[in-house]
């Protein structure tokens, strides 16, 4: 195991981290602000990355085809919001229908199960080749930080204006949002349309950045969405106090997750144990606040209680 050969795949790692961290800040609001664990999330990551490249293979801008992209993922969370909302569904079963029904879509949209496109031929706006050995404004890392900190500035407006705060009401205490003439079903919809936005908007960067799209690539991107969440409440929760700061720790939990993972693909560990390394290390996270509760709160409690009686007993 040579140490140069890490050191030579961490950048693309820090970058592969950023792009799937616009991914978890989608995640995040969904399932910390509306409390709703979206699993469309595994099939607007791929409604990204095709809408974007096959617009692109048709030779429209890269601008327009990420806008694209972003209005395609913001649909699919429109779909999940209404069978939840309007046809009464359970959220997680509504993401779970719109997942299955967005295979076929994404297999309409490509025309088969993947598609490449040449960074030679089309000018992509981020490449595993724009990682080095080019202008820092032309980085593949540069403009991605730049895009997350654009995304999380807006967003950390948005969910300050009178909107953002009935969609964050929604998600606290219904019935109370409710109480106070709030359209929570509204809210609900709304928050779903914005997170699978953002989701389908990171496939379409990831599509540019691997060269290709294919049909599964976002099997697995809720627990990468989740895994990043909570690493980055884990490491940045008692530090990043401000809402937009929540966002950032999201992508920075990305960014540790994927260079975590290039840590152990250069160890030699079977990659085909990956996701069931992710499946543990977000199962154990989240058990972690639990564990404290049930296991440890009380410790300071009983023998503080205790210490009480001793002190009363004393003085009697």
């Amino acid at each position: 195991m040579e140490i140069m050969s890490l050191i030579n795949a961490l950048p693309g790692a820090a970058a592969q981290g950023l792009i799937w961290g616009i991914m978890a800040i989608g995640v995040y609001l969904t399932y910390r602000i509306l409390d709703i664990a979206d699993l469309t999330v595994d099939g607007s990551v791929c409604t990204g990355g095709a809408v974007c490249i096959m617009m692109m293979l048709a030779g429209y801008n890269v601008w327009v085809s990420m806008a694209a992209a972003l209005g395609a993922g913001m649909a699919a969370g429109l779909v999940t919001g209404l069978f939840h909302t309007f046809m009464g569904i359970p959220a997680i079963l509504s993401g779970i229908l719109t997942q299955l029904g967005l295979w076929s879509v994404n297999l309409k949209i490509m025309g088969k199960a993947n598609q490449a496109i040449n960074v030679d031929k089309f000018p992509l706006l981020v490449s595993l080749r724009f990682i080095k050995n080019v202008p820092f404004f032309k980085n593949t890392i540069f403009i991605v930080i730049l895009i997350t900190v654009i995304l999380i500035g807006l967003l950390y407006w948005f969910f300050g204006t009178e909107l953002g705060c009935s969609l964050r009401a929604t998600g606290c205490n219904d019935k109370m949002a409710r109480a106070q003439g709030i359209n929570t079903d509204f809210g609900r919809v709304l928050g779903l349309m914005l997170s699978n936005g953002l989701v389908a908007f990171s496939g379409a960067l990831l599509t540019q950045y691997q060269g290709f799209a294919d049909i599964n690539m976002g099997r697995g991107a809720i627990v990468i969405g989740l895994a990043a969440v909570i690493i980055g409440e884990a490491v940045f929760g008692k530090i990043f106090r401000n809402f937009g700061f929540k966002l950032l720790a999201v992508s920075f939990g990305s960014i540790i997750y994927y260079l975590v993972l290039q840590v152990v693909i250069w160890m030699g560990i079977d990659t085909d144990l990956l996701k069931l390394l992710s499946a543990l290390v977000v199962a154990v996270f989240l058990a972690i606040p639990v564990w404290q509760e049930r296991y440890f709160s009380g410790v300071g409690k009983k023998s503080g209680a205790g210490s009480g009686l001793h002190k009363k007993g004393g003085n009697s």
